[in-house]
């Protein structure tokens, strides 16, 4: 049955591509993936979580849009500069001069640089968009391409909503961006509108069409899930012989997002028999990067998330927890081992020293300067003193705590909260503000608010500044668990999030709070803030 199936799917080499077993992998986590709205990273939070992509083994990091913003250049320079192992470094860019050399100047350091160009092709595009006829589209497409070949860098060229765009067109634009010298032309579902039978038939006249012509030039897919159908559109076109596939970590990206890694990943890895092919991916850092990535970005796994939700390997049926008892394989088709979820091979607890912290941190892929890691070391510390042991989870969150920090303006020095049945919960804080102390006391409706309050009145806050979201859940299992709180300030048009870690759920309420407002006034907004 599975041979009848493969064979139905062709697998095998595509024609003058030799050995296709391998599809490389894209990664635009840190440029789609912060397009999902309420996200924002800064400089540091790119690089880290770029380090254990680097670790994960993905093909082509894309970093960000270069000529988007000064801080987008910085952090696409600042990725380029940092990644090497011959993964590659992409800066999106329009089919503008300026656009490609702003680009060329934020990843010309990298070790494999790319300039992704995208230009719509669609008929509601270049009408309502552009307001460009196909002639100046293909006109586009060839000279936008030859300067950025220019530079030296690979150069990916992406037809902006390809799946609703006339197929003959299609195939002539992308002919002359491969004649230009295109190394991948990207054929995205930009709108999550296809299915895989027609996204599957669109890819194959675009290979038809091109493959004889240029058949060095690599065909990548990208797809979105407004309908829910970005992983089986992917997986529908990975038979076919394309080289790469395009896709974010926990599935970010605009609107309803992108084709999650892991997902596809494990999909590959889990039905072999079947598709054939794999990835460079390792799989083990999967579950990691996945956290790291949530933590960083404010936005949270949802349980029944596949491959790496919280519910992904959990089983609460009694047949099924007999039968997993009796043989994992009954009810799991994948072991958590892959994804990363070992368990811990060496405790950790109050007695222990630097040198096995730095050690652990380093397995995990962690690698700190001397003075973050001593701040790390400390809090570690004061964790260790309040349980018994503290497992990878909770260093997770205390490091990715101490990476997301930045310029602390305003610091939390101290807080006192009365609260119990029947009283008026009050909270009493003192925040160091610069080199200024200033304490202040409210009540609330509860002791979080009522800390809120008194931090908000201390910091001397703008007046539009407002609680847009706010999240709190446990680390780690047990009554000794690290409360873990995540929320988003708004201000002055901007947004900010803020995560704290604590086995005390208000302390991590606080500390993700004064976090948020730190990074309000690095972005330049809540000019207020601090001013009074």
């Amino acid at each position: 049955m599975t041979e009848d199936l493969a064979q139905r799917a062709d697998i095998g080499p595509a024609d003058g591509r030799g050995d296709r077993s391998i599809v490389e992998v894209f990664d635009t986590t840190l440029r789609d993936g912060e397009q999902t709205p309420g996200v924002g990273l800064t400089v540091r939070e790119k690089v880290e979580i770029a380090r254990h992509l680097l670790r994960l083994r993905v093909d082509v990091i894309e970093a960000g849009f270069a000529a988007s913003s000064p801080g987008d250049f910085e952090a696409v320079r600042a990725v380029a500069s940092e990644v090497g192992g011959g993964v590659g470094v992409a800066s999106l860019a329009r089919t503008r001069h300026e656009d490609i050399d702003r680009a060329w100047g934020a990843i010309r350091d990298a070790e494999r640089p790319r300039i992704h160009l995208f230009l719509a092709t669609s008929p509601v595009h270049m009408k309502y968009k552009l307001q460009l006829t196909e002639g100046q589209v293909l006109a586009m497409a060839d000279e936008s391409v030859r300067y950025a070949v220019s530079t030296g860098a690979e150069v990916e060229f992406s037809a902006e909503d390809a799946t609703r765009s006339e197929p003959d067109f299609l195939c002539r634009v992308f002919d002359r961006a491969a004649a230009a010298g295109a190394h991948v032309v990207n054929v995205p579902d930009t709108v999550g509108y296809t299915t895989p039978a027609e996204y599957r038939r669109l890819v194959r006249r675009v290979m038809d069409h091109l493959r004889p012509r240029y058949p060095g030039v690599k065909i990548s897919v990208h797809c979105h899930d407004d309908l829910g159908l970005a992983v089986a559109n992917t997986l529908s076109i990975i038979t076919v012989g394309i080289d790469q596939i395009e896709t974010t970590i926990n599935g970010l990206g605009e609107r309803a997002g992108n084709t999650p890694l892991e997902e596809v990943v494990m999909a590959l890895v889990t039905r072999h028999e079947f598709y054939g092919r794999l990835t460079r991916v390792d799989t083990r850092q999967i579950a990691r990067v996945s956290r790291l990535v949530s933590k960083l970005t404010g936005i949270p796994v949802q349980p029944n998330k596949a491959v790496v939700g919280a519910n992904a390997f959990a089983h609460q049926s009694g047949i099924h927890q007999d039968g997993v008892l009796k043989q994992p394989l009954t009810y799991e088709i994948m072991k958590p081992e892959d994804i990363g979820l070992s368990g811990n091979s060496m405790v950790l607890g109050k007695l222990s020293g630097r040198h096995a912290l730095r050690q652990r941190l380093a397995d995990m892929g962690y690698t700190l300067a001397p003075a973050r890691f001593e701040r790390v070391f400390l809090r570690f510390k004061e964790v260790a003193d309040r349980k018994r042991v503290v497992t990878e989870r909770d260093l997770e969150a205390l490091v990715e705590d101490e990476i997301r920090d930045g310029p602390e303006t305003i610091a939390l020095d101290s807080f006192h909260v009365v609260s119990g049945n029947g009283a008026i919960p009050t909270a009493t804080v003192r925040l160091k503000v610069g080199s200024e102390s200033r304490q202040e006391a409210c009540t609330g409706t509860g002791p979080v608010d009522a800390v809120f309050r008194a931090l908000s009145q201390a910091a001397g806050v703008a007046p539009d500044l407002r609680l847009a979201d706010y999240s709190l859940k446990a680390v780690t299992s047990g009554e000794d668990a690290l409360g873990e709180c995540t929320l988003r300030l708004e201000s002055g048009g901007r947004t900010a999030t803020g995560r704290g870690a604590s086995t005390d759920v208000i302390e991590a309420s606080a500390l993700a709070y004064v976090k948020a407002l730190n990074r309000l006034l690095e972005s330049g907004a809540g000019k207020e803030v601090a001013s009074s």
